[in-house]
């Protein structure tokens, strides 16, 4: 097997997104992330493919400190304990994977096996695909709206609420304001807003070719249980309907209110990715 290193994402995107895109909506989280770094969101990341006969077998990709992603195109005999070889030598340090399931447990058993430590789950998955919104769906109070500058302040303070919520990174005051005036500029946050107060939000994220992914919904302790997210995230993601083939999003499936609030916008779970911690020994 050949193990290439890409500097150019560009050069990376040409080798890799024909087969990605044979199953777009799977390998939403890699495509969106892919856009990113060759739009140049990213000023540090790891893009590898391992080949076999000349044909991709499995592409890489990192955006530190996210989690490493691994793709199999084809099933190799042992090829993610080579994949964890060629990055061990490099010096490549990977501490979490996401991914499909078997996937992402072979990587991080072949990574525990050369240098020890052990694997925790951080997050069992759902992910979910909607093509129409449930028009039945009963609307709460409000209207929802593109967030602004004036919201920046409330967003950073939510955002590492979520992010304390779900467990999964946690940012600094300063790291939140830097992605939240990046949301803001860009455009990618939504509000829900009801008499004049900012209730709810959420923000759309790595577009492909015909889908982009919702994330960051979020509605502090106060404003729930009263439908206002679920109203903001079936209507933002009927007016992305009138843009793009389809919407993704993650949720923790062992959130079963969540999921179901998703099911009856019109989400329908394909898949159950999971996401991995790899507590190794070369990192005590």
């Amino acid at each position: 097997m050949d193990w290439m290193v890409y500097t150019n994402p560009a050069a990376y995107a040409e080798k890799v997104e024909k087969l990605l895109y044979k199953n777009e909506d799977i390998y939403s989280l890699f495509l969106g992330i892919l856009n990113q770094i060759k739009d140049g969101r990213y000023e540090e990341y790891f893009l590898a493919t391992m080949e076999q006969d000349g044909e991709v077998a499995a592409a890489c990709l990192m955006t530190p400190p996210h989690p490493f992603q691994l793709v199999i195109f084809q099933q190799v005999p042992a090829i993610e304990r080579e994949i964890a070889h060629r990055l061990l030598a490099a010096g490549i340090v990977v501490d979490a994977v996401v991914g499909d399931q078997a996937v992402a447990h072979g990587f991080a058993d072949a990574w525990i096996q050369r240098v020890g430590g052990e694997i925790r789950v951080l997050m069992h998955q759902g992910l979910y695909r909607a093509d129409a919104v449930n028009t039945r769906l009963e609307k709460s109070p409000g209207t929802w709206r593109v967030a602004n500058k004036k919201d920046a302040s409330l967003l950073e303070g939510w955002i590492l609420l979520f992010e304390q919520e779900t467990g999964i990174a946690m940012s600094t005051p300063a790291e939140a304001a830097r992605k939240i005036d990046s949301f803001i500029e860009l455009k990618e946050v939504y509000v829900w807003e009801v008499d004049n107060e900012v209730v709810s939000c959420m923000k759309k994220s790595r577009p492909s070719k015909h889908g982009i992914t919702v994330s960051f919904v979020f509605t502090p302790m106060k404003h729930r249980r009263k439908g206002y997210a679920r109203t903001l995230v079936a209507e933002v993601t009927e007016e992305l309907l009138g843009e793009y083939d389809f919407v993704m999003l993650y949720t923790d499936l062992q959130n079963p209110t969540s999921n179901k609030i998703y099911q009856e916008i019109g989400f329908e779970q394909i898949a159950t990715p999971v996401h991995l911690k790899i507590e190794d020994d070369l990192s005590e």
